[in-house]
């Protein structure tokens, strides 16, 4: 019985192997003398196993390359064997003994028919197509969701923004975005790497908010086999890794932890990754985009993020300015929004009337853009008709000018304020009558149903 290490194999279970038709074999030694011949490789060459053993391989195949092979000691797969009108794919491999001295090599059939390689070859044409394709209508629809000219503002900071990152596009320069949270960081990154050299290459995005600490270096520069407990046993490359030759991102960078901090700027610098449980460094090519909320520079002072990569980071630097800043804006972001909201839904309002144009204007938007599309969302939805009215926009929203005067002093305009006093009346009403409609109705004066409709009208559901 053969062994291998010491589990012993069964004489039948290692002659079916070697007799399995899938398996095709010629065993040679040294000198090339066959040793060995499988059953369906002795009826490939049409001749008796019994007759070849013993003889040189070259008396069985004048072509053969098994001698070749044994001299040089290099394997050969995929080659392709023609005999007697046929063709097949078969693999040479030299045979070592444990001091690494050739004792001879074996031929295996790899596919008996070529049309099987043909027909491999056929679907990997395919796939390769079909990535193609499917590459390019990704990059078509990540075409339209960004590009610079989704900026929409003529106020300076807006136009200053747009000039910052068209200069930052024709360099590969490392870019620092700051603003506001809804200010549009995202669609600024995607737009200078669309706009620059590595439009075609990756941009990959990480979110330094959303990674766990204790993930940050394997997520980030990847980890090879078995590095860590739990880890893949194939590995697993880093975001870097992914982004070479193309744009990586890194939004909310003031969120990354100190000590991670230390290599990020050290890969930065010198363009190389070491992968967890590497001592092999990897050269990339990559450009560093990125962004944050955070005063980075009062976090300098508080010695929470490091100077040496602030600078690193802010060759470029790119604002994008609240709403509150740019609000002769906002009317044509508003209108933006809207345009976008009614492609292909013709019953959505297409007009904003002036009494709410006024209050989108005069409010200082925390949320910026964010908040002003989810406003225009959820006012569209509501109003139904062809004018966006002051009542369809969010009651939270109407609440805020009901609460406070305006910072500019001018008083709500009278139907904004008929609105609010028919609003509260009617939650007042609700309250004494512990939430039954028609003791409410009652009290009001009006029918039950106008109850219901005033409720759904004003958000009181």
């Amino acid at each position: 019985m053969v062994k291998l290490a010491k589990n012993p194999i069964p004489r039948e279970l290692l002659c079916s192997l070697l007799e399995s038709p899938h398996e095709s074999i010629i065993l040679v030694d040294k000198d090339g003398i066959v040793r060995y011949i499988s059953r369906s490789a002795a009826e490939f060459y049409q001749v008796d196993d019994q007759d070849i053993v013993g003889s040189h391989i070259l008396k069985l195949n004048p072509q053969s390359r098994l001698p070749e092979v044994i001299k040089t000691g290099k394997a050969e797969a995929g080659s392709v064997l023609r005999m007697k009108g046929k063709e097949r794919i078969i693999a040479r491999i030299p045979l070592r003994d444990k001091q690494g001295n050739i004792v001879g090599a074996f031929a295996k059939l790899v596919f008996w028919h070529m049309d099987r390689v043909k027909e491999l070859v056929r679907q990997t044409e395919v796939l390769e197509e079909r990535l193609t394709y499917y590459e390019k209508e990704l990059q078509n629809l990540y075409s339209s969701r960004y590009d610079l000219q989704l900026v929409v503002g003529e106020s300076p900071p807006v136009q200053d923004a747009k000039r910052v990152a068209t200069q930052a596009a024709q360099s590969d320069l490392s870019l620092l975005i700051t603003g506001e949270t809804g200010t549009g960081k995202d669609l600024f990154a995607h737009s200078v790497h669309r706009m620059s050299a590595r439009h075609d290459k990756p941009f990959v995005k990480v979110n330094c908010g959303a990674i766990p600490q204790e993930l940050f270096e394997s997520e980030l520069f990847g980890y090879q086999a078995g590095a860590f407990t739990g880890a893949s046993q194939k590995g697993k490359p880093g975001r870097f890794e992914l982004a070479d030759g193309g744009t990586i991102f890194l939004d909310e960078i003031g969120e990354m932890p100190l000590v991670m901090q230390v290599k990020l700027l050290r890969v930065i610098q010198e363009q190389e990754v070491e992968r967890l449980g590497s001592t092999k460094s990897l050269k990339l090519n990559f450009r560093v985009i990125a962004a944050t909320n955070r005063d980075l520079k009062a976090m300098m002072n508080t010695g929470t993020f490091r100077q040496d990569l602030y600078y690193r980071l802010n060759i470029f630097h790119l604002h994008t300015p609240p709403l509150r800043e740019i609000r002769q804006d906002i009317p044509r972001v508003a209108y933006h929004i809207l345009s976008g909201l009614r492609t292909g839904k013709r019953s959505l309002p297409a007009k904003i009337s002036p009494e709410a144009m006024q209050r989108l204007v005069s409010y200082d938007w925390p949320g910026n853009v964010r908040e002003l599309k989810n406003a225009i969302e959820r006012a569209a939805a509501v109003a139904g008709g062809e004018t966006l009215q002051l009542e369809h926009l969010p009651p939270d929203f109407l609440e805020h000018f009901t609460q406070a005067p305006q910072e500019n002093g001018t008083p709500p305009t009278l139907k904004l304020a008929k609105a609010n006093a028919e609003k509260n009346a009617i939650k007042q009403a609700l309250k004494y009558a512990g939430g039954n409609r028609t003791l409410a109705a009652e009290l009001l004066g009006i029918h039950r149903t106008g109850v219901h409709q005033k409720m759904k009208k004003y958000g009181l559901e």
